[in-house]
């Protein structure tokens, strides 16, 4: 099986300081990984990677069949969904203009570009996706962080990419908003069963039902890789985070507490 993003011996120096340390990732199509650890652990300096970003210090990245260093990286990210709550957008746009940047890959609205038909088309029928039918002339300031996020992922699937990667999507949401985000993610495995992601988060509580696999590091190094049940296990999330935690799954969500009786 062809791999849709794969890490071989990823290491990542800054200022003299390696930061990631042999990195392995394959992604398959239709496979949809988390990515967890602590703060600081290296999970954005690998998503990174994953969205043609940035080059490694050392090891190979390929990403959709092309090597990094060796394509045009802006033309590989248009083929790449990016889900990142911090999106920096600053004007008044409608949630139909954020769904349609993500034909373009650009943050604004292009000036002098106007949509297809087809692309317009398929921008109303991605927010009706989303849960937001009906929505396409909600402001973006006036938008809840919930609406937001969904219309990010409406955006990240405009130009049908084969890989979509989901960066904290879950931040600053409450549970409601952030239980009807990851509604909308678990949707997506049945409506999109092609696309690969990979979804970053240091919160099992944040973890979609239909993820499948998952990579937990710490300290730039990966601690587990696998399958999502053989990697989350208390012994392996205690690890990463340096304290006792009981893992538990249930009813096809994730869920962690300190062991009781140990403090930190």
């Amino acid at each position: 099986m062809t791999a849709v993003l794969r890490l071989d011996a990823v290491t990542f120096r800054r200022n003299g300081r390696e930061i990631l340390h042999g990195i392995d990732l394959s992604v398959n199509a239709g496979e949809h990984w988390a990515l967890l650890g602590p703060n600081g652990a290296g999970k954005s300096t690998i998503l990174g990677f994953c969205g043609a970003q940035a080059h490694p210090t050392t090891g190979t990245v390929d990403v959709l069949g092309k090597r990094l260093g060796r394509v045009d990286m802006q033309e590989l990210r248009r083929h790449i969904g990016h889900v990142n709550p911090r999106h920096p957008i600053r004007s008044d746009l409608s949630a139909l203009d954020v769904v349609l940047t993500g034909f373009t890959g650009t943050v604004e609205r292009m000036m002098r570009w106007d949509p297809t038909d087809a692309e317009r088309e398929r921008a109303v029928d991605l927010l009706a996706l989303v849960g937001l039918a009906g929505a396409d002339d909600a402001r973006w300031p006036t938008m809840s962080q919930g609406e937001r996020g969904r219309s990010l992922i409406a955006r990240a699937l405009a130009a049908s990419p084969a890989l979509l990667l989901l960066d904290e999507p879950t931040t600053g949401l409450d549970v409601a908003a952030r239980e009807q985000l990851l509604e909308t993610v678990d949707d997506l495995s049945r409506t999109e069963p092609d696309v690969a992601s990979v979804l970053v988060t240091h919160h099992l509580e944040e973890l979609p039902e239909s993820t499948t696999h998952a990579m937990v590091i710490a300290d730039g190094r990966a601690v587990a890789a696998g399958a999502v049940g053989d990697v989350l296990t208390s012994a392996v999330i205690s690890e990463a985070f340096r304290h006792p935690i009981d893992v538990a799954h249930d009813d096809g969500r994730w869920s962690a507490r300190a062991r009781k009786g140990v403090l930190a």
